[in-house]
């Protein structure tokens, strides 16, 4: 760690002798600068109690905003558990920390509770920074920023490059980050993901309040700081690729079994859940419900590298969907607590199918007028949910009562409002 800190213009001055790129980014006759080495070099990895308080102690000693990263094992292990935390704050450097050796981060989390905490696609990171106690009050996301202001390419090394003009190396994004040690050039890319975090955010601010959205993005970041964390989601086994070929309940029921042993077997032996059999290979022989091994090895994903315990492991999840009674079978669809699919509207309610493609045009034309996605303007739920069951009375303020009360947010009522009034006004 060092109390130095450099912006991307310093860096681009220091490295190439002239002036730093403006806020858009590099012009066409520069090219974009290779960021190949953290200022400091690549920080030791924070794997004790003791240089843990240290960095604890420089953090909250540091000021300005502090950039957050986090690696998980995303197909390498079970669940979403965070491998190593980055961070950067001005006066402490970058800090490269541990996780597994250091499970508890809530001290940090503590010292860091005042600041801006600053974050690329933040919904990814916060579910396990919360697992180890790292809770933001504040927190500004440059991927939602960046939507926002309209930039066509959000991921971290596009918005740096055209927004700073450096190019981050991006090859190790999808490593196993629970290997341990880990590599030099991981640490190095790891290291540099937070960077520039700051100058990112410093920038995007700049041009958000250019846009007149500033506001807008602080009421987005807001949200999602207060947000409690996400309840588990029901019956996750419906989620299982393919399950659109599957069609009966007894073959659903076979898909539950087998989701939930591969389930239970790839949170004992800590692997993702695709590393212990497949979603095609459950879906095959759901569909089949063979009668035995034998039958289950003649399977695409079932093939004589299957021993014949495992085989019969699974033929045994099989087996008991055979067994269950009528009463037990899950029935084909999830239980449905909103209005019914868009396509089926046209056929049970004509008028909302008319007011929810009024809806959908005047949205789109009002995101492409204020040069956002629209699913940033106002998710298609919301419009769907206030297009099949209008509020009364139709006016503005009940219009705007409604939107609320789905969740969005100031600045989304007061845009959308006029927009879903008129396609409900339009066809009662």
């Amino acid at each position: 760690m060092t109390d130095a800190h450099e912006t991307a213009a310093d860096r681009s001055l220091r490295t190439t002798g002239g002036a730093p790129p403006d806020d858009g980014g590099p012009s066409a006759a520069e090219a974009p600068i290779p960021l190949l080495e953290p200022r400091e070099g690549i920080p030791p990895v924070i794997a004790d109690e003791t240089s843990l308080a240290r960095v604890t102690a420089a953090f909250a000693a540091g000021s300005g905003p502090v950039a957050v990263d986090a690696e998980r094992a995303s197909g390498y292990r079970y669940g979403q558990r965070a491998y190593l935390v980055q961070l950067r704050r001005q006066g402490a450097g970058t800090a490269l920390i541990d996780p597994v050796a250091c499970p508890d981060l809530s001290a940090l989390g503590e010292a860091l509770s005042g600041a801006e905490w600053v974050l690329h696609a933040a919904t990814q990171d916060l579910p396990c920074l919360r697992d180890i106690g790292m809770v933001p009050t504040r927190l500004f996301d440059t991927e939602l920023a960046g939507r926002l202001a309209g930039f066509p390419r959000v991921g971290l090394g596009a918005m740096v490059e055209g927004v700073l003009g450096f190019v981050l190396e991006k090859g190790h994004s999808a490593v196993d980050w629970s290997t341990r040690p880990l590599p030099e050039p991981w640490l190095r890319y790891a290291a540099l993901d937070v960077e520039l975090l700051v100058d990112l955010r410093d920038a995007l601010e700049k041009e958000l309040d250019r846009q007149g959205k500033l506001d807008w993005a602080r009421q987005e970041f807001d949200a999602i700081a207060a947000a409690p964390p996400p309840e588990p989601r029901k019956e996750p086994w419906r989620r299982t690729s393919g399950m659109h070929k599957v069609r009966r309940r007894r073959q659903l029921a076979a898909v539950r079994e087998m989701w939930e042993a591969r389930d239970r077997i790839a949170q004992r032996r800590d692997v993702s859940p695709g590393k212990v059999l497949s979603d095609a290979a459950i879906v095959e022989a759901a569909t089949a419900l063979p009668p035995n091994a034998h039958a289950l090895a003649a399977l695409n994903g079932f093939g004589h590298r299957m021993g014949r315990r495992t085989l019969e492991q699974w033929q045994a999840a099989i087996d008991r969907a055979r067994a269950l009674p009528e009463s037990a079978l899950p029935q084909p669809g999830q239980p449905v607590t909103g209005p019914p699919p868009p396509r089926a509207w046209a056929d049970k309610d004509p008028v909302a199918a008319a007011r929810l493609s009024a809806a959908r045009a005047g949205v789109s034309a009002l995101a492409e007028e204020l040069n956002m996605p629209q699913e940033n303007l106002i998710t298609p739920d919301t419009v769907r949910r206030v297009c099949w069951e209008p509020p009364k009375p139709l006016d503005a303020e009940s219009v705007a009562a409604a939107l609320a009360g789905y969740g969005a947010r100031p600045w989304q009522v007061e845009q959308v409002t006029p927009v879903l009034l008129a396609a409900l006004s339009a066809h009662p």
